[in-house]
């Protein structure tokens, strides 16, 4: 899901850069409601130094609505580079994995197989034959959430923010996690032993580049569409030039015999290939993601092993999942 943006508020922004700087050892103080004075050294001067020197500054919040110039030094303004820079600052050097276990609401029970049967044949509408060969288990699901900041580097760049929740290990895009994860209650019980899957950098990063695409998908299509209608404007402006000239080359050609005449058409052909090409490559849609945090949860499932019959597929007895809270089945080979 794309999380909107928060609108710049100079007050809780100034808050913000004064934590932030705290938390790398700078002295940070406040002359006025708007300006905070700023004495790092190390990490924190880093922002304005790559030696990490001592630096003195004295920041101006400047409001949502201000007009004129600004100084990206000593300024604070919406989109200002020094936000950036104080979050990448901010951030550790290696990502953790985080671990969550959401809690359950009650006892749980297990589902009724008539229902589960039903949720099946909506999600696999192939299903001929469908039927419980053990009884369901206790067990327990893992999906992967992560948050990150995109950078869509296009003629006009834009920055945004996602946050995606991937079931594991069939790499469905859950919405629903997604969504009420900040709402998320954690298990407390410290008995309970989780059976957590080992880390997989590989095979956890296929999954997240796939969920990712889906969930930029909406915001890359109207992207798509004015990089395809600006480079086609580009292509026949520099067409209608280069053929007008190789033209007017072939032209002066039939009256002459030089040979100077027909190198200048082979390169107009060659500058005319390199001119498309430029703006081919300048009209390119590039997708960086900055990951910003990564967790690991698991909630309560329930495991059975099946046996079904689906059209275009062998006779199969699959160990799958069925998960109460997203009503889906979960199987690795689907």
């Amino acid at each position: 899901m794309k999380l909107p943006r928060i609108p710049y508020e100079p007050g809780a922004v100034l808050d913000f850069y004064e934590e932030g700087f705290t938390a790398l050892g700078a002295l940070c103080a406040r002359p006025w409601h708007d300006r905070l004075e700023i004495v790092a050294e190390g990490r924190g001067a880093t922002l304005w130094n790559s030696e990490g020197a001592l630096h003195s500054a004295e920041l101006h919040f400047t409001a949502p609505d201000a007009t004129g110039g600004r100084d990206a030094a000593c300024e604070v303004f919406p989109g200002c580079p020094l936000t950036f820079r104080l979050a990448e600052t901010l951030r550790a050097a290696q990502l953790p994995l985080e671990r969550l276990v959401l809690a359950v609401e009650a006892a749980p029970r297990a589902p009724d197989p008539a229902v589960t049967e039903k949720l099946w044949r909506a999600q696999f509408d192939d299903t001929k034959r469908w039927r419980l060969a053990t009884p369901f288990a206790a067990d327990w699901h893992f999906s992967l959430v992560t948050l990150a900041r995109c950078e869509l580097q296009a003629i006009d760049q834009q920055w945004a923010m996602h946050r995606v929740a991937v079931s594991l290990p069939d790499g469905f895009l859950d919405e629903g996690l997604a969504r009420e994860i900040g709402f998320a209650r954690a298990c407390q019980d410290a008995k309970v032993e989780i059976p957590w899957p080992a880390p997989d950098p590989a095979p956890w990063s296929d999954l997240l580049q796939r969920a990712l695409s889906q969930d930029l998908a909406a915001d890359l299509a109207g992207i798509r569409t004015r990089q395809e209608q600006r480079l086609r404007r580009e292509l026949e402006r520099i067409d209608a030039y280069f053929e007008t000239y190789a033209a007017e080359l072939a032209a002066r050609a039939s009256r002459s015999a030089s040979t100077k005449l027909a190198d200048r058409i082979a390169a107009t052909k060659a500058e005319h290939a390199r001119h498309r090409a430029d703006q081919v490559a300048r009209h390119e849609i590039t997708v960086v993601p900055h990951l910003d945090a990564l967790l690991l949860v698991a909630e309560p499932a329930w495991r059975a092993q099946l046996q079904i019959e689906r059209a275009h597929h062998h006779t199969e007895n699959p160990v799958a999942r069925f998960v109460p809270r997203a009503r889906r089945w979960v199987v690795a080979s689907a």
